[in-house]
């Protein structure tokens, strides 16, 4: 009988569409206690295959299967050809489930509460007098009159007011960047790079990985920028490091940009 596997975690690539089915890859932890005398494996990659229908019944897209945590459960093949397999092992999906969020589990109880307060609020709302409705009339025809005053001000002065708005912002950047690795020349989102298919079938070593995930989590920031398209935001050099940002769930890294010919 095959084997079965269960994984869980979120996808570390793009997602890749076929005719009939949707590959992805995902990484999880090795064994915690190898047998003496063999290297302790960091992490294991995993190439999962999954139908499209049952693709689609999840609602994921290529965006969110980035964020949202999963559960896989499949069985391992080897009958996948290797260029569509980047991955260690190949894992064919029978059943793809999102798991929910820690912090939509703690919201619903706090809005569980808050539904009976705000019924009693508005039965209480309900017997206001004239008196209060007027009163109430009046000062949303003063704030009325205030807003207009201050546009009339705004459109007065437009020059006076955008110059140290502009200062503040660059000066928020320098101080970002001086905070990053040295050659950094911006910040970006970390969901807006675009990694291209060659990167996918490349495979970083483990050690040298875990060396820049623990200097992340040393000193705070990568140890060299990224390098990427000015334009495209595609990624040209230093994949490891986007590995390494995606492991650690970095939402803005450094970058440097290499200006399309």
């Amino acid at each position: 009988m095959p084997h079965k596997i269960t994984l869980t975690g979120s996808a570390t690539g793009p997602l890749r569409e076929y005719d009939r089915y949707v590959a992805f890859d995902m990484r999880e932890k090795g064994s915690p206690s190898a047998p003496k005398g063999l290297k302790k494996s960091t992490f294991i990659s995993y190439t999962v295959f999954v139908a499209k229908k049952a693709f689609n019944k999840t609602g994921l897209t290529k965006k969110s299967i980035m964020h949202e945590k999963i559960l896989i459960q499949g069985e391992p093949t080897l009958d996948i050809p290797i260029d569509e397999c980047p991955g260690e092992i190949g894992v064919i999906c029978f059943q793809i489930t999102v798991l929910p969020n820690k912090n939509d589990k703690e919201k619903n109880p706090s809005d569980a509460k808050k539904e009976p307060k705000q019924e009693a609020s508005a039965s209480s709302e309900e017997p206001r007098n004239t008196e209060s409705k007027k009163q109430e009339e009046e000062q949303a025809s003063v704030s009325q009159s205030v807003e207009k005053e201050k546009k009339k001000a705004e459109t007065v002065q437009p020059e006076v007011k955008k110059e140290p708005v502009q200062e503040k912002k660059t000066e928020s950047q320098k101080k970002q960047i001086s905070n990053q690795p040295k050659g950094t020349q911006d910040i970006v989102d970390f969901d807006d790079i675009i990694i291209p298919e060659e990167f996918l079938k490349a495979r970083p070593n483990p050690e040298k990985t875990q060396k820049v995930i623990d200097f992340v989590k040393r000193t705070g920031h990568l140890d060299e920028p990224l390098t990427i398209e000015k334009e495209s935001k595609v990624l040209k050099d230093g994949y490891r490091r986007y590995v390494v940002a995606k492991t650690i769930k970095m939402e803005k890294v450094p970058v440097v940009y290499e200006y399309q010919k």
